[in-house]
């Protein structure tokens, strides 16, 4: 059920109980029939539960992240909020008007024009055309599709698209917006300027229930997570604890394949392809709009390479990450992601979450050394990724994944990852 009210910031805007959603499913399209016909003595087909037993409330002005696996409920619970989707069992409040950005243009009709499926949208989305009027302006500057508003939709590229439906959608101000997978679209200046969008709207005040696999995004964007799995709400906590988790249930499920994977490659001395990423790129362009990474260096005790030896609790690591940004966005963040040969992501460094502002001349190109001494991995096979990314850090210009392969022995016998600091005290 969904209904406007005025809501404090202490109270729900949207309320789960025992929340279910359950589907019959058939073998056979004469499966389907048999039931109508014959079902109250015999049943033709097996219940799906999609959802079972789901309780949570999510208050005004929160940013809660939705995660879990493929076929774990993600889905199905976004629609419900959204209202395409009424519950089986259980009950679903939702408070004030929703935007959601499920799945761009779902309104569109291809032989309309651009213009005609603003206004056919915009009033899906609970606009009256007085209100479309007053912000038909802003919505076509943003989209910035030029002439293409008046031909059919049909004509315009997946790109095109992507704008408009993104401008609308996003154009009502929501008190709820709902995001699946992606916080931005689009690529290049028009992904910078949805993000933004949508940035605006979170500092607004809205609440926004934001699902996604990417952990990164999640932990720096939410104050709760709901780990979804199997239709059932596992977890529900603080974001950091949930993604930790969630996490880690991942990397105790494919720990065992990566390893067979990483001893292979150790095994043949061979490179994995994506550790084949240009690391010394050619000098680009500076782009318009948004930011690349030009080029990535890594010295170990001054020794450089794509491949490097590392005595654990010794050796001194230096990162240095070029770039290349528009001079009239504010200059990007730099961040490094360590990960060992299973998976796992041991630890990471960013400059936007260390308070370091980066620095880049009049043309927009810059360069950040990032110094780690005595590297306290353990013995193992590692990889460096690099990230660019927004002033603050939330938004990914761009990501070098394993651009770097770090091979650390060790002398003594501590076991695990890292070597932690520590103190012994005897009385």
């Amino acid at each position: 059920m969904s209904f406007d009210l005025e809501t404090s910031p202490t109270e729900p805007v949207i309320v789960a109980r025992s929340l279910g959603k359950s589907y019959r499913l058939f073998e056979s399209p004469g499966d389907r029939l048999k039931q109508l016909l014959w079902g109250r003595w015999k049943q033709y087909s097996r219940e799906f539960q999609a959802l079972n037993d789901v309780n949570f409330e999510i208050y005004r002005g929160e940013v809660v992240g939705l995660i879990g696996r493929n076929g774990a409920g993600k889905s199905t619970l976004l629609q419900m909020v959204c209202g395409t989707l009424m519950p089986s069992s259980g009950s679903l409040e939702v408070r004030g008007r929703v935007a959601a950005l499920l799945e761009l243009g779902a309104g569109f009709s291809p032989d309309f024009s651009g213009l005609e499926n603003v206004y056919m949208n915009a009033a899906i989305l609970g606009l009256s055309r007085s209100e479309v009027d007053a912000k038909l302006d802003d919505i076509l500057a943003f989209a910035d599709i030029g002439d293409f508003i008046r031909q059919p939709v049909k004509t315009y590229s997946s790109g095109m698209f992507m704008r408009l439906a993104f401008s609308v959608a996003t154009s009502v101000e929501p008190d709820i917006l709902v995001i699946d997978e992606a916080l931005s679209v689009g690529d290049g200046a028009f992904a910078r300027k949805s993000f933004d969008r949508i940035m605006a709207l979170k500092d607004r005040g809205a609440t926004i229930l934001f699902c996604s696999h990417a952990m990164y995004h999640v932990q720096a964007l939410c104050s709760r997570a709901i780990w979804m799995e199997n239709g059932k709400a596992r977890m529900i906590d603080s974001a950091a604890h949930v993604t930790s988790a969630y996490e880690t249930s991942l990397v105790m499920e494919t720990t065992d394949h990566h390893q067979s994977v990483s001893s292979a490659v150790v095994s043949s001395g061979e490179v994995p392809d994506s550790l084949d990423v240009a690391v010394d790129i050619a000098a680009r362009i500076v782009p318009s709009g948004t930011a690349v990474l030009s080029r990535v260096e890594a010295f170990a005790d001054g020794v450089s390479g794509r491949e490097l030896a590392i005595h654990s609790g010794r050796t001194c690591l230096l990162l240095r990450v070029h770039f290349a940004s528009d001079p009239e966005l504010p200059c990007p963040s730099v961040a490094v992601g360590f990960a060992h040969a299973n998976g796992m992501v041991v630890s990471s460094a960013g400059s936007a979450n260390d308070g370091v502002v980066l620095k880049r001349d009049a043309a927009g190109f810059g360069f950040v050394e990032l110094t780690f001494e005595r590297l306290p991995l353990l013995k193992g096979d590692y990889t460096v990724s690099v990230i660019l990314g927004c002033e603050r850090g939330l938004h990914v210009y761009e990501v070098m994944e394993r651009v770097i392969q770090l091979r650390v022995v060790q002398q003594d016998l501590e076991q695990g990852l890292v070597k932690m600091p520590h103190r012994w005290t005897i009385e």
